[in-house]
């Protein structure tokens, strides 16, 4: 068996942080403001602060799912 890079936690890690990113782009869309209509909701807190940092987190995600170490189970298996 050839030894992959990551192992199957290293995946469902990526997977989550994904995930994670996906969440905080979605908190952060919603309408726009056009010439004809000011939109006050631009502003909203979950837009300038939660949303970012939930994309924040997820990108730390990530790199904690990169570097995870594979078990000493997984890697003495031939």
């Amino acid at each position: 068996m050839k030894n992959f890079a990551f192992t199957k936690t290293n995946y469902i890690l990526l997977a989550v942080g994904f995930i994670i990113i996906v969440a905080g782009f979605i908190l952060m869309s919603g309408d726009a403001t056009t010439e004809d209509q000011f939109n006050t909701e631009i502003f909203s807190d979950t837009r300038i602060k939660v949303a970012p940092m939930v994309c924040l987190f997820g990108f730390l995600f990530e790199v904690v799912a990169i570097l995870w170490p594979a078990s000493k189970k997984d890697s003495s298996s031939k």
